[in-house]
């Protein structure tokens, strides 16, 4: 499985990462070389390459899409180049693995999906948070009904990289590079995340959204206009019969990388916490009362959710894994032709549920349906 991939900063390094470990630590069909990566500095991307263990590098993505000797393009940029190269990589008969969110408008959204459902190539976006094997349990007790009908969902995604109004403009503060801001970047994270485990899709949300700093200093001097959210909070009902509420800043100070999911049913409840991510809260309410209360479930046997190809019980794994997980996921649903998930059609689901939020958001909060599009037939 030779791999072309596009962009090597921060989602690069974490895909770099996985891509090494993968073969080492799972019995797989295929092996994944890193052959080429792709950036637009001569200069960094050769240093990329270097450190990050990529045999080559290039400036020209649209090269490398048209090389034989390249399987898979693995796109890890902002946001606004994602639909362009996709779509031109899946045209060409490569698979596609693309970060989330999938796009920055439910139109280029819907064209990468309507491109992968007819593509020979397969597809995948990567919610990297599906893999980390709490999760991955919290799904199966879901699934097999340990907490019965689900009635509550709370999520959070805090961060707090931008508190500080000295903070500089980057990327991510741009609408036009970013398409949103704390909602996209991670409010997309926990939309997916709820969605997975509970089997349910939000049908309707009722948003604020809100940017307290309104510029940001430039590095070059002056000062730029920042587009984009600061925070999102919205409720939301889901198709299954759930309620629930979200929130995604990134100005909840002293609250680095929090991710919570805590999901109340009529059996019992489960919690999340990313960080405490190899851990699992369950209430089981069918115990007798003088038995109940949170039990912290280990989440570092051999026979949850990716364990098996790891260390012994008792040792913990860490944010980089679930990219370890996500490579491993795809390369075995290429291999055997298996179901790839998430897939660019469940990508775009989600992206119709972050476009529902901010319409609801700058119509003063009014209750605003979500609208479940189905994409083109194919695979």
């Amino acid at each position: 499985m030779r791999i072309g991939m596009v962009g090597h900063a921060f989602m690069g390094a974490a895909h770099s990462q996985a891509w090494r470990t993968v073969n080492r630590v799972y019995d797989l069909p295929r092996q994944a070389r890193m052959a080429v990566v792709a950036g637009r500095d001569e200069t960094r991307v050769a240093a990329a390459a270097a450190r990050l263990g990529w045999d080559g590098h290039t400036t020209d993505w649209r090269t490398l899409i048209s090389r034989d000797d390249i399987d898979l393009i693995d796109i890890c940029t902002p946001g606004d180049s994602h639909a362009e190269i996709a779509i031109a990589a899946l045209e060409a008969g490569k698979h596609v693995l693309c970060e989330k969110p999938l796009a920055n408008t439910i139109d280029e959204a819907r064209r990468m999906a309507d491109a992968a459902a007819v593509a020979t190539g397969r597809s995948m976006c990567g919610f990297n948070y599906r893999r980390v094997p709490a999760a991955g349990l919290m799904r199966q007790m879901v699934a097999g009904g340990r907490i019965g009908e689900i009635r509550h969902i709370r999520a959070a995604y805090l961060q707090d990289w931008i508190a500080d109004p000295a903070a500089p403009m980057v990327w991510r503060l741009d609408k036009e590079k970013a398409g949103s801001g704390a909602l996209g970047d991670i409010g997309a994270h926990i939309i997916d995340l709820t969605q997975y485990v509970t089997g349910q899709l939000i049908s309707g949300v009722s948003a604020l959204t809100e940017t307290f700093v309104k510029q940001r200093p430039v590095t070059t001097g002056g000062f730029a206009q920042v587009t984009v959210d600061d925070a999102a909070l919205f409720l939301a009902r889901l198709d299954g019969g759930a309620i629930a509420t979200y929130e995604a800043t990134r100005f909840a100070t002293g609250r680095r990388n929090a991710l919570r999911v805590e999901i109340n049913g009529s059996r019992g409840s489960l919690a999340f916490d990313f960080e405490r991510m190899n851990e699992l809260e369950f209430y089981d309410a069918t115990a007798a009362s003088t038995q109940q209360g949170f039990t912290r479930i280990l989440v570092t046997e051999p026979d949850h959710p990716y364990l098996a190809g790891w260390w012994p019980p008792g040792h913990g794994l860490g944010y980089e894994h679930a990219f370890t997980h996500q490579a491993r996921d795809l390369i075995e649903a290429i291999a055997t032709g298996g179901d790839i998930a998430p897939s660019f059609a469940d990508a775009l689901q989600v992206q119709l549920v972050l476009d529902a939020v901010l319409r609801s958001a700058d119509d003063s909060s009014a209750w605003t349906s979500v609208t479940h599009q189905p994409v083109l037939s194919g695979r």
